[in-house]
């Protein structure tokens, strides 16, 4: 290892295979007796790695070039090393890594991203990404990792299929801020950027994924509370969730969470649970226990939502709240 070294520092690699098999050599010596110097060779090599897929500022990346570093690099088991090494990496070196890990995911090479191709058959580098949300140091470099992973369908099917799926729903309550914020935005990606896998996916797990939702809509937690449910009033409103929204806005538990939210101490968050809360009361077919439940509630609602907050130039959010209004009194008379 040695020679290696020796060799490293005279002569830069130049050719694809000698790239790779210098940054191979480099990563497999890290934890060897040689560690230290052998994370110097990482860091040359990433900056190198990083000038030749994105160019140097003057001169444009050599795409031929690139695409053999790719094949190389996929060979090599390269993708494995960036992944298993990444939490001994000081962070200028992540910040590289992760820079070429978008990069490498992006091309395709006879039609194909081979990079994409590589991870499906090595499926644990996701499960190790996103078990790496609970380290403060690398966190945010997978969460990047993650999100360029989830561009791709065939990806983002295996997380969210997968039991690493569930961890975000404590991530997204992690007490450090930065790394909640990224875990939720990872979330976030993972349930709208395929719509076909994700409806596949809310269909067969929908009881487990609502009740994990549930609980971060009763957070204790201000910032959790308010970020689901904003997300729920968007996600549930898109066209393409429309069976998924039908069969939640029929079952009073979650009625009363959104009344429960309604009462919320936040101005954001009371409008929020009211865009979800609406589409319980204006649903032509809404079963006799939903009903009865807005009846039930009907005074105490009825309150909330004429205190509801605000603000000027608010003009449909007013026209919504009055039609809503009208359709509880209107349950109320039937009823009578």
């Amino acid at each position: 290892m040695s020679f290696f070294f020796r060799m490293a520092s005279r002569l830069r690699p130049s050719t694809p295979e000698e790239v790779v098999r210098s940054i191979k050599d480099s990563f497999q010596a890290l934890h060897t007796k040689n560690g230290a110097r052998a994370l110097e060779e990482v860091e040359k090599n990433l900056s190198s790695l990083r000038q030749m897929l994105s160019g140097d500022g003057e001169a444009e990346p050599n795409q031929e070039q690139v695409l053999q570093i790719t094949l190389e690099i996929c060979k090599e088991d390269v993708l494995s090393l960036f992944v298993q090494n990444l939490p001994s990496l000081g962070w200028g070196v992540r910040k590289d890594l992760v820079h070429c890990w978008c990069i490498l995911l992006r091309q395709k090479v006879d039609e194909s991203y081979c990079c994409v191709k590589y991870i499906e058959n090595h499926l644990e580098l996701l499960d190790f990404l996103v078990g790496c949300y609970k380290n403060l140091d690398v966190a945010l470099n997978c969460g990047n990792m993650l999100r360029e992973c989830i561009k791709y369908p065939t990806l983002t099917k295996y997380i969210l299929d997968s039991s690493s799926f569930e961890l975000f729903f404590e991530y997204v309550e992690l007490p450090n801020f930065d790394i909640a914020s990224d875990a939720l935005n990872t979330f976030k990606d993972l349930l709208t950027k395929h719509e076909t896998v994700v409806a596949e996916f809310l269909s067969s797990h929908y009881e487990q994924f609502f009740e994990l939702y549930t609980r971060l809509l009763t957070s204790p937690n201000y910032v959790t509370r308010r970020q689901s449910v904003k997300f729920l009033s968007e996600f549930l409103l898109e066209a393409p969730n429309a069976r998924i929204m039908k069969r939640y806005i029929t079952e009073v538990r979650f009625l009363n969470i959104m009344i429960t939210l309604l009462k919320d101490s936040s101005k954001n968050i009371r409008i929020c649970a009211f865009h979800v809360f609406k589409v319980f009361v204006a649903n032509p077919n809404k079963p006799r226990s939903i009903i009865e439940a807005l009846i039930e509630n009907r005074r105490e609602l009825l309150k909330l939502l004429q205190n509801l907050p605000t603000s000027k130039g608010e003009d449909e959010l007013d026209e919504e709240r009055n039609l809503i209004i009208q359709g509880i009194q209107k349950l109320a008379c039937s009823s009578a």
